[in-house]
C-alpha cells in the first residue's frame, strides 16, 4: 500500500484543517488506517484509527470530541476533520496502514506497516 498525506496548512487557534490519505496499490479496503502525528523532539504519537470496515474508530484523548477520522473505501481515501484546533496540534501528520488485513483499530504505531510521507500543520495562538 503506497500513501500520500495532504492538506496540511497554517491554521490559526480555533480553526479547522482536513486532512486526506490517498491509497495505491494493495486492497486498500481491507486495511485498517490510523493517524499520527510526530512534533520536534517528541515520539511520534497516534491520532486516530479506523477498522477496515469502518465499525471501529479510535482517538487519543488529547483529540477527542475535535477530531474525526473517516474513510472512504471505493475512493480509497482516508481523511480527518480537525475542529477547534489548538496550538499543541501542531506537527507532522502522517496516515499509516495496517500491518495485518481486516483488523481492527490499533494505537500501536508497531501495528502500521505502510507510512505516507507526512504533512505539516501548525496552529498559531
Amino acid at each position: 500500500v503506497q500513501l500520500q498525506a495532504s492538506g496540511g496548512g497554517l491554521v490559526q487557534a480555533g480553526g479547522s484543517l482536513r486532512l486526506s490519505c490517498a491509497a495505491s496499490g494493495r486492497s486498500f479496503r481491507n486495511y485498517a488506517m490510523g493517524w499520527f502525528r510526530q512534533s520536534p523532539g517528541k515520539e511520534r504519537e497516534f491520532v486516530a484509527g479506523i477498522s477496515w470496515n469502518t465499525i471501529s474508530t479510535y482517538y487519543a484523548d488529547s483529540v477527542k470530541g475535535r477530531f474525526t477520522i473517516s474513510r472512504d473505501n471505493a475512493k480509497n481515501m482516508m481523511y480527518v476533520q480537525m475542529d477547534s484546533l489548538k496550538p499543541e496540534d501542531t506537527a507532522v501528520y502522517y496516515c499509516a496502514a495496517s500491518r495485518s488485513v481486516f483488523s481492527g483499530t490499533s494505537y500501536d504505531r508497531n501495528d502500521y506497516a505502510y507510512w505516507g510521507q507526512g504533512t505539516q500543520v501548525t496552529v498559531s495562538s
